[in-house]
Formats: C-alpha cells, structure tokens, sequence
C-alpha cells in the first residue's frame, strides 16, 4: 500500500484494527489539494517533510516526549532560537531552524502551558489543554509553514501525552482543523498535512476519526 494512496479496503481494514504497526493511511479531499496522511513513526525522522511541529509549552522549552526527541537529534541550536521568541501565549506558535534534522524548520505549537496566566484559560478538565487551544494552534501552525514556503508539514497529536488530552478528541479536532485551513485559503500552497503517531493504538484512533468527520 502506497504511503500517498490508500484504497477504501485499506482504510476499513484499519477501522476494524487489522493493519498495526507501521501502517499509513491518507484522505484527499474531493476538489482540493490539501492531502490529510496518518503514519506511525517517530516525528524526528520524517525527512520528506518540510516542517515538523514541537508538543510546546509557552516558555518553549524542549523538555521530554516529543521535545525531547527533536533537542537529542536537532542539537540545541533549535532551543536557543525557540526560548528566543518566548514565551508565548497559548495556542500561538513560532517557527525555528531544524538544527541537524532533515527537515526544513520546527514550528513549536503550545498546546500547553504552565505559567500563570496558562492557569487562567480554560482548560477540559483533567487534561492541560483544550478543544478550542488545540484546533488555533494546529492553524496557526499550518500557517507560519505555509508562510515560510513549506508545502508539508508533520504533527504528533498535540497535547495528548504529559497533556492528558484524549486522543480521540485530539484527532477530531487537528483534522477538523487542517481542514478548515484548507477551506479558508484556496490558494495555499500546503499540500500535505501528515499525523505521526507513536503507537499503533494512535494510529487506529486516528484513522478512525478521520473517517467519522
């Protein structure tokens, strides 16, 4: 099966969890360019990808999961140009230099926050984020790739880790939004949005949601 193309046998085999591991899937649009991709994998070695995303908080320091993984292979350039530009706001992101990574820029979405006036948004409870911070920051990264020239762009599920975000949740509202940005910019020049998820239960959820909005 094709990492670009899946066919409809594809994606009900992996409705009903027949296909695990490092299975790929992707959803076109009919009429518009915008292509939605969802693999397993690790989101530091998406080298086909212009832009990668950073699981962010507001000051953007690079901590542990996904941060983590982009510092040990990116080196610490990419935090010094991050922690520059902070902190931000929730839902806000900005854009770095991709270090040693084989991608073009690291966009660090704050999904997250741990300062005062994080404390003060709300928030769903039992979790560090929101429907509503997740969806701006998933647009607003789409955004700063597309204005930096990126026609891809690879995002873990934000918030869904340390965040204890639902990732049932999570999916519907990063798919939902990438595709409202696809709607409201007819001319973007994104053509590619990918999912990396770690684990095969991610992958599944993902796709499964895909399917349903």
């Amino acid at each position: 099966m094709s990492h670009l193309t899946a066919s409809i046998q594809s994606l009900n085999e992996l409705a009903r969890g027949a296909i695990a591991g490092s299975g790929s899937d992707s959803y076109r649009k009919q009429g518009v360019r915008l292509k939605i991709e969802l693999r397993q994998g690790d989101i530091t070695d998406q080298p086909d990808i212009d832009a990668i995303v950073n699981a962010a908080n507001t000051e953007l320091w690079l901590g542990s999961g996904v941060a983590g993984a982009i510092a040990r292979r990116g080196g610490p350039q990419i935090q010094r140009e991050a922690v520059a530009q902070g902190p931000i706001r929730l839902g806000e992101a900005v854009r770095t230099t991709a270090g040693n990574l084989p991608n073009k820029f690291v966009i660090h979405a704050a999904a997250m926050g741990y300062r005062e006036q994080d404390r003060g948004v709300p928030k769903r409870p039992g979790s560090a984020s929101s429907e509503a911070i997740i969806r701006e920051v998933t647009i607003n990264s789409i955004r700063l790739a597309e204005e930096a020239g990126c026609k891809s762009i690879a995002f873990p599920a934000l918030a869904t880790g340390v965040g204890g975000f639902p990732v049932d949740e999570c999916a519907r509202v990063m798919i939902a939004a990438a595709r409202e940005y696809d709607d409201r910019n007819s001319q973007t020049m994104i053509e590619l949005v990918r999912f990396v998820l770690f684990t095969s239960d991610d992958l599944y959820i993902f796709n499964r949601e895909m399917g349903r909005t």
